[in-house]
């Protein structure tokens, strides 16, 4: 989420040419996913321009927002880290891919049975998904995306986490009040995160 329409084109365009470098760089498959991360983060940025644009309502731009942020994230953010990590630290990370897996399917579920609304407020978006049992898959949701990536054994990994449990802490904080919101820019810096990841991956790379 981002303060304007505007903001949130430079910022998804941006982070998308991050993830373009990032998914080039890879020498090793399992780690394209983890690499992909700001792909998604970036046309989650893009599909919000387009809410701004069309004044939020049900539409597929709203949709896609929604998609993105909640099933997909879910699940591919903790399989991200599984297909980076040494194979002896898969026991450990089985618990957030489980998590991730079971919270997207609920999540998905929503999406397509229920509607999906945007509205604008002042300088925020606002979404109204209608998720069943709100604090239980805030919670799943957070331990498959966040606590997969503080879990994962890699600096890098875990600095992402980090800023991402800050940034969704900052973000929300912010949104309530209705002030500004303020994702793209944390999206931003945690993709560059991504590419510090991939760099330092690639250098040691056969």
């Amino acid at each position: 989420m981002c303060w304007s329409g505007t903001a949130d084109l430079v910022a998804g365009a941006g982070i998308v040419g991050v993830g373009a470098v990032c998914v080039a760089r890879v020498r090793r498959g399992g780690d394209l996913p983890m690499a992909s991360v700001p792909l998604l983060l970036g046309a989650h940025q893009l599909a919000e321009a387009r809410v701004w644009q069309v004044e939020g309502g049900t539409g597929p731009a709203t949709v896609v927002w929604a998609v993105i942020a909640l099933p997909l994230l879910a699940v591919w953010v903790p399989l991200a880290v599984l297909c980076a990590a040494p194979r002896q630290a898969w026991g450990r990370l089985a618990v957030p891919v489980v998590c991730g897996v079971v919270t997207a399917g609920v999540m998905a579920y929503a999406i397509i049975t229920r509607p999906v609304r945007a509205e604008i407020r002042g300088h925020t978006v606002g979404y109204v998904v209608g998720l069943p049992h709100t604090e239980v898959l805030i919670a799943g949701y957070l331990l498959a995306t966040v606590g997969g990536l503080l879990i994962s054994g890699d600096r890098w990994l875990f600095g992402f986490g980090v800023l991402a449990a800050l940034g969704a802490l900052a973000c929300w904080a912010m949104w309530r009040l209705e002030f500004v919101s303020t994702w793209c820019a944390f999206a931003a810096v945690c993709s560059l995160v991504v590419f510090g990841w991939v760099r330092g991956r690639s250098a040691y790379s056969p």
